[in-house]
């Protein structure tokens, strides 16, 4: 089998012409994929003019160089980043103050860990929770102790007094 010497130049001509083609697509693809990336990081048009021209003149290595300063976060990540900040202080912010040390307590406490300041008082009905300023159990309607009760009656008022079915018995000291 004999080789064309022209054969060879020509293949060898098409090779360099491929890998030459693949190249500058490559070196494209890398300036356009930064642009859109310098983009999704930051506003300034500086930096992003900068970053694509760092990739054009400087092709693998400016990548390199541009993934090692770029910002490790886009503008999206960066703003679901500042929501999750705020719902959580938000969550802060929502939880009630103790009146005497000022500090976090939960809705549900009766009594503040830190100082032991009363928080909650207790129904005698229902035994729910009730803001200490609160009259009246907003759960079972009872009034708390020592209440005046408006329009009762004197059946109504004897109903919560124990009296004793004896009356013999009578406790003298």
């Amino acid at each position: 089998m004999t080789f064309d010497p022209v054969f060879l130049s020509s293949l060898t001509l098409v090779l360099t012409a491929f890998a030459g083609a693949f190249i500058i697509a490559l070196w494209v693809s890398l300036v356009i994929w930064t642009y859109r990336d310098i983009r999704a990081r930051t506003r300034d048009p500086l930096i992003q003019t900068l970053a694509a021209l760092l990739v054009a003149v400087l092709n693998l290595p400016g990548v390199l160089v541009y993934l090692i300063l770029r910002p490790p976060r886009t503008l999206e990540e960066e703003y679901q980043h500042t929501l999750e900040e705020e719902a959580l202080l938000q969550a802060l912010e929502d939880l009630p103050l103790c009146p005497g040390c000022e500090r976090r307590v939960k809705e549900d406490w009766q009594i503040c860990p830190n100082c032991h300041t009363k928080l909650k008082k207790t129904c005698h009905n229902c035994s729910k929770f009730m803001e200490l300023s609160w009259n009246i159990c907003p759960f079972c309607g009872t009034p708390a102790p020592g209440m005046r009760v408006e329009a009762t009656s004197l059946s109504d008022a004897l109903k919560n007094l124990k009296i004793d079915d004896d009356p013999s018995e009578v406790k003298t000291e």
